[in-house]
């Protein structure tokens, strides 16, 4: 049974009409009320769920259009800040990037995570007046407690120091206008509530666990605590600067608390499931191997209850691109990568590029074909071209995906016979090639990013694919990451995870005492931790941590560089000799490159984010972070 998400979607709508009121003078015949929520546990059940809106999953597209990809954690187009993705559109350099980034006059993500964490006030302030039993009580506090971790753990990360408050405010409450919290103060703070939940939450197994509910449990805590533990270890080792405060904490407190929730969730979770792919596109993610909570859409007839990732990857608006830089991350089946592996046959056409590679690439770029569509650009049906390669990954994309997910041709959704097909890709958006024209599943870099398209949909009423919010994967580079860090890694631990990862990939094993050689290593980071990287770059492509990994590490010149493309030579393998697709240096010959070399130097200052001038209006006690403009 699926989580009832329009029911969700209802009470969120009743409740937020007491959020602001400390009293109501009557109680209304079509809304929640304080007096009639919180008197059993239906009733915190139902308030609770519009904390679950937190977790954005599939809801958040975020594909940055304009230039300015948002501010909301885990949106895929936030990695369009980064050296990974590119915006599938002309003139589309990011204002990160490009350094021309402004001080917002407000921020829906700031907003609505105090808002979010208002509404946890508001819980806490009636538990203990209420009738539950003291296991009830213990669960419920726990909820709040996770959450308020959650959404403080994503403020920080942004913004560093921000307002702390943990109490039920009224409107004349001096503590409406308190300066910044430092962030030391706030993390252990964070790290006291998810150890609490860890402890409070009902377990999955737990007789009074809401059964099919994808509530949060002990192990979404703890994976949590994974995550959290890592990027806040990090941060503290790599950023030494005391700016907007200063971090006394060690970062090993952190990160060892990172890795003793992984190691946990490790033992209980001990396999991975053995398709990446269905990791992302399942109509139902219930059991699956390796996924911890996730957040499920459709089902039960339900029509109006969807996302859009998987559509907007399946026509023109999806707008994101892999760049060459990523591509190149992809090992070769031997574990070797692209510049000293001999299975590497060359990237001057896109046929040669994709053999032998980590089959993860496969599944989020889709491989390059070319058919003859029968009756022009919305054509359901096709026939072969004359030259082998056109069709050379039909077999092999048959053997490790179905037609519900990722064979080729690709389509704009709909299973063989019913669905209008792309008769090229690459699909280049300034070539008009075989009447593709320009509205169907086009790129830019050459590297269109699919990771979320499939056919679920097609094969059934109201199916849209569950999103993961917590998976094994993700928990596996986490762990390998944060053991390096505390200078524990050895062959074991990579067994234990990322050779767990790189094996569903089909790729040869890490042995930490012979590493390949990767010329393009930035030489401040040792042979293993690169790998280690890379790994995690590989196994969360696309999902949003890009961006937030490239600021913790401060590795932000990555990004500095020109993002390029597909290397094309004009007037060959179906690049027409007049094409205007502009590449690297001019000329007929050589790498995409649509986008202009960013500024060089990243500065220091724009690894936080600038507060919202509104809220610095409203409260003069909070500070711009340093570097940012005051108004």
């Amino acid at each position: 049974m699926k989580t009832n998400i329009k029911y969700i979607i209802a009470i969120t709508l009743l409740v937020s009409s007491f959020l602001g009121c400390k009293k109501l003078d009557q109680v209304p015949l079509d809304k929640l009320s304080l007096s009639t929520t919180f008197v059993n546990e239906f009733g915190f059940q139902s308030y609770a769920w519009q904390f679950y809106n937190a977790f954005s999953a599939y809801g958040n597209y975020g594909n940055g259009q304009g230039n300015d990809a948002g501010t909301s954690p885990y949106s895929i187009g936030n990695d369009a800040n980064s050296d990974v993705l590119a915006v599938s559109s002309n003139n589309s350099q990011t204002n990160w990037i490009a350094q021309r980034k402004l001080v917002p006059t407000g921020d829906g993500f700031y907003t609505d995570s105090y808002a979010r964490l208002r509404a946890i006030n508001v819980m806490l302030d009636n538990i203990d007046s209420s009738p539950l039993s003291d296991e009830a009580k213990t669960h419920w506090r726990a909820v709040c407690y996770f959450f308020r971790a959650y959404n403080y753990a994503n403020l920080i990360n942004l913004y560093g120091d921000v307002p702390y408050v943990e109490k039920l405010l009224t409107d004349t409450d001096p503590e409406l206008f308190i300066p910044r919290t430092p962030r030391d103060e706030i993390a252990a703070k964070i790290l006291e509530d998810l150890n609490y939940a860890v402890n409070n939450l009902r377990a999955k197994e737990s007789g009074a666990y809401v059964k099919g509910s994808n509530a949060i449990s002990p192990d979404a805590a703890l994976a949590f605590i994974s995550r959290f533990g890592l990027r806040e270890g990090t941060w503290r080792k790599y950023h030494k600067e005391e700016s907007p405060s200063p971090l006394a904490t060690s970062a090993n407190v952190f990160l060892q608390a990172s890795v003793e929730a992984s190691q946990k969730l490790i033992t209980k979770y001990p396999t991975l499931g053995d398709n990446y792919d269905l990791d992302f596109n399942s109509d139902n993610l219930d059991g699956r191997a390796g996924i911890i909570m996730f957040k499920a859409y459709g089902g039960n007839g339900t029509l109006n209850v969807g996302h859009d990732f998987t559509s907007n990857q399946m026509n023109r608006f999806g707008y994101l691109d892999l760049t060459k830089a990523a591509v190149d991350q992809y090992l070769l089946k031997d574990g070797q990568t692209r510049y000293t592996s001999p299975l590497f046959k060359g990237d001057k056409n896109a046929y040669d590029e994709f053999r032998n590679r980590d089959e993860r690439l496969y599944y989020t770029v889709p491989p390059p074909y070319r058919v003859i569509l029968s009756g022009g650009q919305m054509s359901t049906n096709y026939t072969y071209t004359n030259d082998p390669r056109d069709t050379s990954y039909f077999g092999f994309m048959r053997g490790i995906s179905d037609d519900s997910h990722k064979t080729l041709p690709v389509t704009t959704g709909g299973l063989p016979g019913n669905a209008v097909i792309i008769g090229i890709e690459p699909n280049f958006f300034d070539i008009n090639l075989d009447a593709q024209a320009t509205n169907l599943q086009n790129t830019f870099s050459g590297y269109r990013l699919y990771k979320y398209a499939n056919n679920v949909g097609a094969s059934g009423i109201a199916k849209w694919s569950d999103a993961p919010i917590f998976r094994l994967g993700e928990i596996l580079v986490n762990h390998a990451e944060a053991t390096y860090e505390l200078g524990q890694f050895n062959q074991a631990i990579a067994d234990q995870t990322i050779n767990k990862t790189r094996a569903r990939g089909k790729v040869a094993a890490l042995n930490v005492n012979s590493i390949p050689n990767d010329p393009t290593r930035d030489t401040g980071v040792s042979p293993v931790l690169w790998e280690i990287r890379r790994e995690r770059n590989i196994e969360l492509m696309a999902e949003g941590f890009r961006f937030d990994d490239l600021r913790r590490w401060k590795k932000m010149e990555y990004a500095t560089k020109v993002k390029l493309g597909r290397y094309i030579i004009k007037g060959k393998d179906h690049i027409p000799a007049g094409a205007k697709v502009p590449v690297q240096g001019g000329g007929n010959e050589g790498y995409v490159s649509y986008e202009p070399t960013p500024p060089a130097n990243w500065p220091e200052y724009y690894y936080l984010y600038p507060i919202p001038s509104d809220e610095i209006a409203l409260n003069n006690k909070i500070i711009q972070n340093p570097g940012w403009p005051k108004n």
